[in-house]
């Protein structure tokens, strides 16, 4: 796996997802990638959608309270006309978008761009979250990370959600998830919660909002 392709000629595009479950570092990646590209000198786009205001509007956020400043698209079509100048485009939370996403990554690699993805792979129930599978199969590399279980401390691969309701999008914090390893996620609902996420100081997180 590599997850920093610079073998590849001038102009010539490409895909990279990253993807995992909740509190595994998705949006850390993106970031850390987005900005080493900035180093390089060149010209980065960060996208997210709407949807996504857990800790600013304007900026994609991860867990760490890293940021970078970014752009509100609507739709996947949208990106296209955000992203016109860009040579490197950063779509953050993919998992929210619409399947167009598909066609839309296809077309800005087409266009010679690099184009970085982070989503979740599958949603609170354990299923696959559109339109990230179709992003998987078409993306050139792919890199998967894991969080730590809040229950058994083992690797963890499943996000659980800790409040009850039916939406499948239902967009919160370790106010409303864990991560879990296999055998201790319990969809739909498991409201015994684990040991508390840590926060960047070490110190337990208000679980009430997010």
């Amino acid at each position: 796996m590599m997850n920093e392709p610079s073998f590849l000629p001038a102009n010539c595009g490409w895909i990279e997802v990253i993807c995992g479950g909740m509190f595994s570092g998705k949006t850390e990646e993106l970031i850390r990638r987005a900005r080493r590209a900035q180093i390089a000198g060149q010209r980065v786009v960060v996208v997210k959608p709407p949807i996504d205001k857990r800790y600013d509007d304007l900026m994609v956020v991860s867990h760490n309270l890293n940021k970078l400043p970014s752009l509100s698209a609507e739709t996947a079509d949208q990106i296209v006309l955000l992203t016109g100048n860009a040579e490197v485009v950063c779509i953050d939370e993919a998992q929210f978008f619409d399947n167009r996403l598909v066609d839309v990554a296809n077309t800005l690699a087409n266009d010679g761009k690099r184009v970085l993805i982070a989503g979740l792979d599958m949603d609170y129930m354990g299923r696959p979250f559109e339109p990230m599978p179709q992003l998987l199969a078409i993306a050139e590399y792919v890199t998967k990370l894991h969080a730590i279980c809040a229950e058994s401390g083992a690797v963890a691969h499943y996000s659980q959600r800790i409040v009850s309701s039916d939406d499948r999008i239902l967009v919160g914090e370790s106010d409303a998830y864990e991560p879990r390893a296999r055998h201790c996620f319990r969809p739909p609902v498991d409201t015994r919660k684990g040991r508390p996420m840590p926060t960047q100081n070490n110190q337990t997180p208000n679980t009430t909002s997010s």
